[in-house]
């Protein structure tokens, strides 16, 4: 069983930066992929950015490739997503999620979900 718990979502102008973390409970986070996804008011949950276990590969949706980063401390059970050069479209709910097979963009094959966190980017 693992807990998540997103935290670092909030209000920022267009061009901003926010940092969002998700901590987990669990001793076994780290044999865990861990995703990003995002959903916005009347649309469907996207994928945005996944790293496998070890943090050698991340994965990224094309609408935020070059401008988001995902990292994951396994010593402190911890992923991150920098959000750089945010824009009004990335706008949403955003959630971690925990996958004990491997990182990529399908939703469904995640086992674990926070409760979310909101990202408002203002024009």
């Amino acid at each position: 069983q693992v807990q998540l718990v997103e935290s670092g979502g909030g209000l920022v102008q267009a061009g901003g930066s926010l940092r969002l973390s998700c901590a987990a409970s669990g001793r076994t986070f780290s044999s865990y992929a861990m995703g990003w996804f995002r959903q916005a008011p009347g649309k469907e949950r996207e994928f945005v950015a996944a790293i496998s276990w070890s943090g050698g590969s991340t994965y990224y949706a094309d609408s935020v490739k070059g401008r988001f980063t995902i990292s994951r401390d396994n010593a402190k059970n911890t992923v991150y997503l920098q959000m750089n050069s945010l824009k009004p479209e990335d706008t949403a709910v955003y959630y971690c999620a925990a996958d004990p097979s491997r990182a990529g963009p399908n939703g469904n094959e995640y086992d674990y979900w926070g409760q979310g966190t909101q990202v408002t980017v203002s024009s």
